[in-house]
């Protein structure tokens, strides 16, 4: 398929051929890293899977493996994918960059297989969602650098004169997990595949999470801000709920994320006043968060009807709901007493796939099921019903996932904190470990839903791309770009350009 969409007169000529590549990508990345999720899941039932592969198969190596997939090649790609569609649309340009555009794809893909050979392999700097070696953090970096040229690029060649507030939140995005990465990824290579840090001790440890829950901040929120800012109004057919309300979410967001990272380190080496600090950003982060959650669903006022019937609407207003809840947790974790209970028990690892599954995952997969006829000049997915089993296979699984962690998390955490009156534990581990098998069981049945509709998604995704192009639908989303053009930069105030 040529790269370029081309249509007459004044309209824009967009390149659509690698936000197309990035989304099928998207797809496929995520039931490989979902797949990989399930069958870690089913070694924390059944202990002996460990043993099938070793060393290769040990929880240990896939583990690093499942989030690197998760996160950076279905996540990777959904941004790559969205930000490239989005920016082309609201500043009616082209994107900027010529080879630089289909480098950004090759090497972002040549990244995620290089991760999936070298982590099984246990080749890892051992820094959470930073494992990757030295030779992988270059590439990264030159990839990222492209990605950041091409984006900046076309903002500067917009033929509109406002910059919409979803290209704010993907320019923050971009920006900050540069910095991030060069800074966290800063090592002394020993061998082409080892390295150790160039920071020591509690420096690197406030350094590894000044990275790590950034990464959660801007590459797992402030991006898909940005998705949800562009295809939560257009889906709904409705302007944004208050654009003066995106802009204060922006700022407030961006400056006060960045000091929460802390909040990893309580009860540890840090200085104490460190600790806190995370501690209280993290609870004033609730109020901007909780206002863009606020402005994506009041964005439906008018047009609640419409989650009757459009299930790909329901995917994006309820992964706002699971930001929400995701949002409050997480500064509540951040107290201090409360963070002494749920510290290294599974109630984290519910709170992170409530955001991960129920936040990031579902945002996406309704970025893509807006875009995906879009794309191939389809008038819609080959099967509406489809998305809908999608949405109740989703909702069901994070819902059983994100509870049987919680349960978990809480019961570990009291049997942990257990003592008889002469000062003795009451509970041993193992007795915490055996107590949590009907959770664990409860976890990877649901993570057996969500990977189901991920399968599903994918065959829709496929009927749909192998549909005859319908013209009407083509010659509707010129007209759709015309009235953009036309309307100019009112429309993009809407959300609607």
């Amino acid at each position: 398929m040529a790269s370029h969409v081309t249509v007459a007169g004044d309209l824009p000529v967009y390149d659509f051929d690698v936000v197309r590549k990035f989304t099928i990508m998207a797809v496929v990345w995520g039931i490989v890293g979902m797949a990989v999720g399930v069958l870690i899941a089913s070694q924390l039932v059944w202990p002996e899977m460990n043993d099938l592969f070793q060393p290769y198969s040990h929880f240990g190596r896939l583990r690093p493996l499942h989030t690197n997939a998760v996160i950076f090649a279905f996540g990777g790609c959904a941004l790559f994918a969205s930000s490239y569609y989005v920016v082309q649309r609201t500043c009616q340009a082209a994107l900027f960059g010529g080879w630089l555009i289909p480098f950004t794809f090759w090497g972002w893909q040549l990244v995620i297989v290089l991760a999936a050979i070298t982590l099984p392999l246990g080749y890892t700097s051992a820094k959470e969602y930073a494992e990757l070696e030295w030779p992988i953090d270059i590439l990264i970096t030159f990839v990222w650098v492209s990605y950041a040229i091409v984006f900046f690029g076309t903002i500067v060649k917009r033929r509109t004169a406002h910059i919409y507030v979803a290209n704010w939140f993907y320019g923050a995005f971009i920006i900050t997990v540069a910095v991030l990465h060069v800074v966290n990824s800063a090592a002394v290579p020993v061998t082409f595949w080892k390295s150790y840090s160039a920071y020591a001790g509690a420096a690197d440890a406030m350094v590894q999470w000044w990275y790590g829950h950034n990464a959660v901040g801007f590459f797992l929120t402030a991006g898909f801000l940005g998705m949800m800012y562009y295809f939560v109004p257009k889906q709904a057919g409705r302007p944004v709920y208050s654009y003066q309300l995106s802009i204060v979410h922006f700022w407030a967001l961006i400056s006060m994320y960045i000091w929460a990272g802390s909040h990893h380190l309580l009860y540890s080496a840090l200085p104490d006043w460190t600790q806190s600090l995370g501690m209280v950003m993290s609870l004033i982060l609730l109020a901007p968060s909780w206002g863009g959650m606020i402005n994506g669903i009041m964005t439906l006022s008018g047009a609640w009807h419409k989650l009757r019937t459009d299930p790909t609407l329901r995917f994006l207003v309820v992964s706002l709901s699971f930001y929400g809840m995701s949002t409050f947790e997480g500064p509540m974790m951040a107290i201090k007493t409360v963070n002494a209970m749920s510290h290294d028990t599974d109630w984290t690892i519910g709170h992170v796939h409530s955001g991960a599954l129920g936040w990031v995952a579902m945002i996406s997969i309704g970025a893509i099921y807006h875009m995906l006829p879009l794309l191939y000049g389809r008038q819609s997915m080959f099967s509406v019903k489809f998305i809908n089993i999608h949405f109740w296979l989703a909702s069901i699984g994070t819902v059983l996932y994100v509870c049987a962690m919680w349960v978990n998390g809480i019961m570990q955490g009291l049997m942990w904190r257990a003592f008889n009156q002469d000062g003795t534990l009451t509970y041993s581990f193992i007795e915490s470990v055996q107590a949590s098998h009907a959770g664990y069981l409860v976890r990877l049945i649901g993570g057996i839903f969500f990977l189901s509709g991920m399968l599903l998604m994918a065959y829709n995704m496929y009927r749909t791309i192998n549909q005859p192009a319908n013209q009407a639908a083509v010659e509707a989303s010129d007209q759709d770009r015309l009235h953009a053009s036309a309307v100019g930069s009112q429309n993009v105030l809407g959300g609607l350009s």
